[in-house]
């Protein structure tokens, strides 16, 4: 290489390090703090929580790419998971990584570009139901362990269908599925879905003689979209939308599916509907969500009963394999068989003793005179020990009735010798031989005090021996 002719415009020898950072620094100036939107491309999250990707865009001439890093910090505070694909807006500043030499930007805060609006009307929305309490888990409701019908609401024309269909199809093709056809997408889908989830509520236990009225609001014949019948689906068929529902079929729904494919914010926005949320939590069965990829969220799965992560897990949710089921139930008819063996073979051993027993009833007639004649030679031996036992009672009853008496006698006798006694002491002709004498008025009336007697009155005194009539003189008191 040949020397610069003017040494003067020479230029610079850098160190690769001093280069790499005085670009960084040039960039930190010029255009620090930035913005970049672009779409993300080849997202990878490390074991460390750090996340790589790329962000690029592709508008002919401007088309770019640029690497981007975000540590574990910033990711922690993503509210979504980014996708390969999705539209971004990043902020950050850039910098140039000197190991390298490669231009990156770090990144500090990841929002979905031109979603932020609706991203805010759904986390309001969603804190006002929640609020009012259509999220919570108490009024969630376990599935139907072997459903009696089940029904789908989607579009016909969307590929969630024809994955449900071919789920239901292959794991429980003896259940009925009736379709109600809805879109899915657009301003007026959200009307649609809750027109095909009311029309679905007709045919639950709870819903039962309503379809007149429902004819009766549709005009005289239904109308042909109402419902689509799982027949076709049956027959491999390709779904028709021509089929005119049976309302007279007796087809019980207790869950219910509503369910489509994935996509952007505003592709799903139609079951973030506030009225939607309302029409689900009055459903009188289970209602299940397949909306999405397994990261879309939105407010129909909150208040649903139960959300999947797709339409075809959706399905199997609901739904058991036909084969478990038939497994079990050969385990059961098993069982059942060797039951009834078991209980051939006991009543088999009940009826050979019972043919013993009849076939010799000389031996039983035998043993039964056997056992007579021991009843009555007890009987005979019992009825005489009681007559032998019942006179020495009664001989031992007279000894005792008859010293009893005499002791009686006796006390009695006592008895009155006392009171004899007693009375004799009471004798008033005993005081009157000791010179009392008892006085009583003309009438007979005993006279005890001075002031029962008055001057002239007569008075009768009775002595031991006789009686006196007398006259009192004079009464004083005191002796």
């Amino acid at each position: 290489m040949s020397e610069p002719d003017h040494p003067a415009i020479t230029p610079r020898i850098w160190q690769v390090g001093a280069l790499c950072r005085a670009i960084a620094d040039a960039l930190d100036a010029r255009f620090n703090p930035a913005a970049v939107r672009g779409e993300v491309s080849g997202f990878s999250r490390a074991p460390s929580g750090h996340c790589y990707f790329s962000l690029k865009d592709q508008d002919g001439r401007n088309s770019g790419q640029i690497r981007c890093a975000m540590f574990r910090r910033a990711a922690s505070l993503l509210d979504f998971a980014p996708r390969d694909g999705e539209l971004v807006e990043v902020r950050g500043r850039l910098d140039v990584y000197g190991p390298r030499g490669d231009l990156q930007m770090i990144v500090e805060s990841m929002s979905r570009a031109g979603q932020g609006a609706l991203f805010e009307q759904f986390l309001k929305l969603k804190a006002k139901l929640e609020a009012q309490g259509l999220f919570e888990q108490s009024r969630k409701r376990a599935l139907p362990v072997m459903p009696l019908g089940i029904g789908v609401v989607t579009s016909l024309n969307a590929a969630a269908l024809h994955d449900v269909v071919a789920a239901l199809r292959r794991r429980v093709p003896h259940i009925p599925v009736v379709v109600a056809p809805a879109l899915v997408q657009g301003s007026s889908a959200p009307g649609e879905i809750m027109r095909a989830l009311s029309n679905l509520y007709l045919l639950t236990h709870s819903g039962r003689g309503l379809e007149a009225d429902l004819c009766h609001r549709n005009g005289k014949n239904a109308s042909p979209d109402l419902f689509t019948r799982s027949a076709a689906f049956d027959a491999g068929a390709n779904i028709n939308p021509n089929v005119t529902p049976n309302f007279t079929a007796e087809v019980i729904l207790d869950v219910i599916l509503l369910v489509r494919g994935g996509g952007s914010i505003d592709d799903l926005w139609a079951f973030n509907d506030e009225q939607l949320a309302r029409v689900i939590a009055q459903s009188p069965v289970p209602v299940v969500t397949g909306i999405g990829h397994e990261t879309d969220f939105t407010i129909a799965d909150f208040v649903a009963d139960l959300r999947a992560p797709t339409p075809t897990a959706a399905a199997e949710l609901v739904t058991q394999p036909r084969d478990a089921w038939l497994g079990t139930l050969e385990a059961v008819e098993g069982r059942l068989q060797d039951a009834v063996l078991r209980r051939i073979d006991s009543q088999h051993q009940r009826l050979d003793g019972a043919a013993s027993r009849l076939g010799r009833p000389s031996a039983l007639a035998a043993r039964q005179r056997l056992r007579l004649a021991a009843s009555a030679q007890r009987l005979k031996f019992a009825s005489l020990q009681f007559l032998k036992q019942s006179k020495h009672d009664t001989q031992g009853l007279q000894t005792q009735l008859s010293a009893s008496m005499q002791r009686g006698l006796a006390r009695q006798q006592e008895r009155l010798a006392r009171a004899s006694l007693r009375l004799g002491l009471l004798d008033p002709s005993l005081v009157l031989q000791r010179g009392y004498a008892w006085l009583a008025d003309a009438q007979g009336h005993a006279i005890t005090s001075v002031r029962q007697a008055h001057p002239a009155q007569a008075v009768r005194a009775t002595l031991a021996d006789g009686t006196l009539d007398l006259r009192v003189a004079t009464v004083s008191e005191g002796l």
